[in-house]
């Protein structure tokens, strides 16, 4: 993980961020608080959070689910940093299924009934409830995780049976291009899907949310009508990975 941040730059991209949110927002005669930016913190150390979270801001994603548990406890004794919400944004396998629930205020990537059913077991477990979107793959690539289109609306009519899983909207990644209208194509897809369907979701379930848009085509995504949109490099800068 990188250990250094530079406030100052994470300040300036940060505040630069907001005005493209603002001026995106604008131009699809929307509200700026419909929607909520996720700082992607995957591969940052806790400094780069404790920067964002000083500058006001409060959600942050993870994509796998150990960085989740590791930096939800490191700032769980950090008194000055309450209030943070965390995001699980990666993939999910059910072993780890467990660790999420608890931790992750909004889990962004259900994409499975046999994983809705593991999260179900283990939020009863833990007598709360846990609150989901589903993944839908978009863009049909085998890349990428997720319902099939076809697929979404029997599987969101068989999640309306768990009891401490909440469906709170559906998530997607368009393909990675330049060809905007293609991405603007399937990000309207996802909210084609919402809006036909015409079953239940339970008592607390619902279709509000529309989790779409990164670093490199969130304005799309709001214009098409995000709800939430992950940023990390945007923000934080370009990722050093390393083989750990």
């Amino acid at each position: 993980m990188m250990n250094r941040p530079d406030p100052e730059a994470i300040k300036e991209r940060y505040d630069y961020v907001k005005r493209r949110i603002t001026y995106a927002c604008t131009q699809a005669e929307r509200a700026v608080h419909e929607v909520t930016l996720i700082a992607v913190s995957k591969t940052f150390s806790d400094s780069y959070i404790r920067v964002l979270y000083d500058l006001g801001h409060r959600d942050f994603g993870e994509n796998k689910v150990q960085e989740l548990v590791t930096k939800s406890d490191s700032f769980q004794y950090q008194p000055d940093y309450n209030g943070i919400r965390w995001h699980m944004i990666g993939h999910l396998q059910r072993n780890k299924t467990r660790e999420v629930i608890g931790i992750s205020d909004l889990f962004h990537s259900l994409d499975s009934l046999r994983l809705a059913k593991e999260l179900d077991k283990r939020a009863e477990q833990a007598k709360t409830q846990q609150q989901c979107l589903v993944q839908v793959n978009i863009s049909g690539e085998d890349s990428k995780y997720g319902v099939a289109p076809e697929d979404l609306h029997p599987f969101l009519s068989a999640t309306a049976g768990f009891e401490h899983l909440v469906i709170k909207g559906l998530m997607g990644m368009a393909r990675f291009t330049d060809d905007l209208e293609e991405v603007r194509s399937e990000f309207a897809m996802l909210r084609n899907l919402s809006s036909t369907f015409s079953g239940s979701l339970g008592d607390q379930g619902s279709l509000d949310f529309f989790s779409m848009g990164m670093s490199h085509d969130f304005e799309v995504a709001i214009e098409e009508g995000a709800t939430h949109i992950r940023l990390g490099s945007a923000i934080f800068g370009e990722r050093a990975y390393t083989n750990q």
